[in-house]
């Protein structure tokens, strides 16, 4: 990672149909769910919202499994860039205060809030680490951080649906998620933080396997 980072020439923040694309995205969510598209009657499996937060995850996959050119851009995005973007999800604090005031239930709110504050708060921690060395991309700490960054939010997506399914006739429910503004954390801000630890999880791997031919040849 260390070799490939250095010598390889600043990548663009995003290719233009890439900045397109996910443009497209934001406004779509913004319509579909100002038209209440990702509401679910109650008793009933939230389908909408779990379309609307598994496709775009799909689409990433794939594009970066067969398109070269993509796939390469990834690679070579700044991983302290990535990180930096997970400072955000210290924003996680309001679904708590949501469940303080009534607006989502606990049982969620809590996991999901804390969950995303402790990724925000250690992110700085990751960023100084890959500042003081490259070669931090490949260690085993780098990729478990990623990976309970994406139990987070896959812990958070399973309670909403699975609640909001369960729980649709308590008192408090998890339905606010489904319509604006919340709904754009579920189908489009959880998204993109799944493919950013996807991104980084991929970087450190070929960081890993880069690392015995840099070692070989220095």
């Amino acid at each position: 990672m260390s070799a490939t980072i250095s010598s390889a020439p600043p990548q663009p923040l995003a290719p233009m149909p890439f900045v397109h694309v996910l443009a497209a995205w934001f406004a779509a969510v913004l319509v579909l769910g100002a038209n209440g598209a990702f509401m679910a009657p109650p008793h009933t499996p939230p389908l909408a919202l779990l379309i609307g937060f598994v496709a775009p995850i799909a689409t990433g996959v794939v594009v970066f499994r067969f398109s070269t050119r993509f796939r390469e851009w990834v690679l070579g995005i700044e991983p302290r860039l990535l990180v930096a973007l997970n400072a955000w999800r210290f924003g996680g604090f309001a679904f708590v205060a949501l469940s303080l005031y009534g607006v989502l239930p606990g049982f969620f709110a809590w996991p999901a809030g804390l969950g995303d504050m402790a990724i925000a708060a250690t992110a700085p921690w990751m960023l100084a680490r890959l500042s003081d060395s490259r070669a931090f991309a490949s260690s085993r700490a780098f990729a478990r951080w990623n990976r309970l960054g994406l139990l987070d939010l896959f812990v958070a997506i399973s309670l909403g649906a699975i609640g909001g399914f369960l729980a649709s006739d308590a008192p408090v429910t998890t339905a606010p998620m489904a319509t604006l503004p919340l709904v754009l954390i579920p189908v489009f801000f959880v998204p993109v933080y799944i493919l950013i630890h996807f991104a980084l999880l991929a970087q450190a791997k070929r960081a890993a396997q880069e690392a015995p031919t840099t070692a070989a040849n220095s």
